[in-house]
């Protein structure tokens, strides 16, 4: 089997939609299916942790999307080009995700020159969602089968185009999580982890563990990892605190090595959140984990992490000195299981009957 995936966003950069395709890639490829990853930024010299083939197409802009910034191509030559290798691959299926977000997927979509599979993630609305309705349901015309992250982003897509897609999950591959060793030292570790703009609320994160470590209590570090248009915001919050530090953006294996280091993983976002996959990763690594009670986190938190007002600081400290008062071997176990409701093994396996269901339909509609 030869299954495309196509991201609008350029996977040289961090986020939640290029993860998930680096890992379904990683899973499809172990179970014999044959990949190809198309994205956008030509000009990124990187590589990634996956067996698929890689190519990318057009120059890359950052806009603004959901709160966030998005890096996407605007170029409907790099459009052009990505069908150009699609049908040059000659898959069985492709699955495009996020195949509203221009524009490197949308000569694809309009061909429909093979089944197709859409996954969206995103959920809430705005002006991108609800001035672009004609365009969404023309394009939805070249999707055949079609899935979203959560019950919120199938709501969304729903009201935009009037697609109705199976509700699945962001999943990820649990057990990497644990092969880096357990690296705890006497020092308390609070991480968060993301992009860092607004609305995901590290900043909250930076005034609880000023306000805490200044009353003298036991001291908490915390480590920032990400980067973003906030960053000198939130150094200059931090005032040279040497209790903070700045990581910046990190790969997957530094990523995994400081969830294993933590005493707590910190999700502070304010909203905007379709699902939180990043809560998961924290219990997978045997990590306790502290999230703003927001609908985009609810269901990842499934009544084994802490969650607290979102951008309620005094509710935010209290929630990390009362994760921490009360780990036990028991409590990281059970998170830990949760977590495995999630792997990608599960995902993929949805997939496969999603792409069965594509072909069907295609073939039936030839």
């Amino acid at each position: 089997m030869r299954v495309v995936l196509v991201s609008p966003y350029a996977l040289s950069v961090y986020g939640g939609v290029q993860e998930q395709t680096l890992a379904m890639s990683r899973e499809l490829e172990r179970r014999g299916t044959h990949v190809l990853i198309v994205a956008p930024d030509k000009n990124a010299a990187a590589t990634y942790d996956t067996p698929a083939v890689v190519e990318r197409f057009g120059t890359l802009h950052s806009l603004p999307a959901n709160g966030s910034k998005a890096p996407l191509t605007l170029s409907p030559f790099a459009a052009r080009q990505a069908h150009a290798a699609i049908k040059k691959y000659r898959p069985d299926v492709v699955h495009f995700h996020e195949p509203f977000a221009p524009l490197l997927g949308y000569a694809a979509l309009r061909a429909h020159d093979y089944p197709s599979v859409a996954t969206f993630h995103r959920s809430g609305g705005g002006p991108a969602v609800s001035l672009t309705g004609p365009l969404l349901r023309l394009l939805a015309r070249g999707i055949d089968a079609s899935a979203a992250v959560s019950d919120t982003a199938a709501t969304t897509i729903h009201r935009a185009s009037g697609l109705s897609p199976e509700v699945l999950f962001n999943g990820f591959e649990t057990s990497r999580f644990l092969s880096t060793p357990r690296s705890r030292t006497d020092d308390v570790v609070v991480v968060t982890l993301g992009r860092l703009e607004e609305r995901k609320g590290v900043r909250h994160a930076v005034n609880v563990v000023r306000a805490h470590n200044a009353k003298g209590e036991d001291p908490w570090r915390l480590v920032i990892l990400g980067d973003g248009p906030q960053r000198d915001v939130l150094k200059s919050l931090a005032a040279g605190d040497d209790m903070i530090t700045f990581v910046g953006a990190v790969s997957d294996d530094q990523k995994r090595a400081w969830l294993r280091r933590a005493n707590v993983l910190v999700a502070p976002a304010l909203r905007g959140e379709s699902f939180g996959l990043v809560l998961l990763e924290g219990m997978a690594s045997e990590t306790s984990v502290v999230a703003s009670d927001i609908a985009g986190y609810r269901e990842a938190a499934g009544g084994v992490a802490t969650m607290f007002e979102a951008g309620n600081d005094a509710k935010l400290e209290e929630a990390i000195t009362a994760t921490l008062a009360n780990e036990t071997a028991t409590t990281i176990a059970d998170a830990k299981s949760h977590a495995e409701h999630w792997s990608m093994a599960r995902l993929i396996d949805a997939y496969e009957t999603l792409y069965d269901s594509a072909r069907q339909r295609f073939v039936a509609s030839r």
